[in-house]
Parts: C-alpha cells; sequence; structure tokens
C-alpha cells in the first residue's frame, strides 16, 4: 500500500469552533479505545523499566487536547510512576481544549521554544505521519535535544486491512472533520521498516520498535 499524503482538515483549522471540539472529542475516543493512551504507557514503562527512575517530565508534542499525557499520568500512577507533562500545539484553537492544568505552550515542533535537555522525554502521538521523512528526522533531532533521556513516538501503522478498518468505524465518528481525516492518517502513515530506516538519520543512540493494539507502534528513540 503506498503512501499518500492528503491535508487533514484538522492540521488547517477547516472547520467551525463546534467542528473542531467534535473532532477532538473523536480523537479522544480513538486514543482510549484503540491504542493510544496504552502505547504511551507502555513505552514510559518501558524507559522506567531501564532506566530506574519513578518520575518524568514529559514534552507531549502536537497533543491535540491533551487527553493522552492526562490518560497516560493517571493510568501509570496505579504503577508508582509519576508523569509530569507540558503541552505543545501549533495550533491556538487546540489550546483553547486544554484543562486540568496541563502547561501549554504555542511552537513549532521542528524548532522547539525549550533549551537542551529541559524535560526527561519527548513524546508525541499521532503527529509522525504528518510528517515528510525529512521533517520527522528534524522533529526527532530537536526531541533529542530537548530531552534528558528519550523521544517517543506512538502512530498508525499503514496497512490495507487497518485502512478498511477506518472506514467500517465510520458510525463512531461525530465530526465530518473526523470523517475525511481518519482514513488520510493511516494512507499517510509509515510504516514499520519506514519508520526505521528514517531514524537512522537521526543522532539516536539506540531505537527500539514495538507493535501495539489495532495497527499502532510505539517507537522508543534513546538518547
Amino acid at each position: 500500500m503506498k503512501r499518500v499524503v492528503t491535508p487533514e482538515l484538522l492540521d488547517g483549522d477547516s472547520g467551525t469552533p463546534a467542528e473542531i471540539a467534535s473532532a477532538l472529542s473523536d480523537l479522544r475516543r480513538i486514543n482510549y479505545w484503540f491504542g493510544g493512551v496504552k502505547t504511551t504507557q507502555s513505552m514510559v514503562q518501558c524507559v522506567a523499566g531501564r532506566t530506574g527512575a519513578r518520575s518524568f517530565a514529559l514534552l507531549e508534542v502536537a497533543g491535540g487536547s491533551g487527553d493522552v499525557p492526562r490518560g497516560v499520568g493517571q493510568r501509570l500512577q496505579r504503577h508508582g510512576i509519576r508523569i509530569e507533562a507540558s503541552m505543545l500545539d501549533r495550533a491556538a484553537s487546540h489550546l483553547k481544549h486544554r484543562t486540568n492544568g496541563i502547561r501549554a505552550v504555542g511552537g513549532d515542533a521542528l524548532a522547539l521554544p525549550f533549551a537542551d535537555n529541559s524535560f526527561d522525554l519527548v513524546s508525541c502521538c499521532l503527529f509522525a505521519h504528518h510528517l515528510a521523512p525529512d521533517e520527522l528526522v528534524r522533529f526527532v533531532n530537536e526531541g533529542l535535544r530537548v530531552c534528558r533521556v528519550a523521544v517517543l513516538i506512538n502512530d498508525l501503522v499503514r496497512h490495507p486491512l487497518h485502512w478498511a478498518l477506518v472506514y467500517a468505524g465510520w458510525p463512531l465518528y461525530r465530526s465530518r472533520l473526523t470523517q475525511h481525516d481518519a482514513p488520510a492518517s493511516v494512507r499517510a502513515a509509515y510504516t514499520p521498516q519506514e519508520m526505521r530506516e528514517i531514524l537512522k538519520e537521526t543522532s539516536a543512540r539506540e531505537v527500539v520498535m514495538g507493535r501495539h493494539y489495532l495497527f499502532r507502534m510505539g517507537v522508543v528513540v534513546w538518547k
């Protein structure tokens, strides 16, 4: 299945405030029901197991409404791991929907507005497929600059069956933005092999890839 990039409506804020809020609500359900939160949780636990750390300052890039780091933090508390999350998103309309005290900053993911080693982890969920290969290398290198430990990439896996499942899930989507963006995201996603080849061009010390529920990949890029 060839990678095809189609502009996504939510990226361009191509909707009314109510439609954007509805699309973010769809995204929240997708991440909770279909492995998004669990994939990031698994990667943080992997880092905790390897480093022995029980507390992490985490920057979530392009974090939508902030539900993934919030959900991950709540789940990890049960395992004695604490997450202090901050958010970065270029879209001011997305930042308006953030609640519960997560610090939110507007900025460019390819030029992160933070000093070197500002966070333990830099994480993203459903963001990598929005980037061309050279942009993905730039983002990961920026993440490695800003983090002290690792960059976490949580994204879709491009696969014909995944594409079919997205169309089968249309009754679950409340927003017309999601009806357009969900299949577009699958077509723009990378395969694990493509991701591995791209990450060879970064300054990573090591890359550990995992497959997760319902065509998700979790990639720990070690500094």
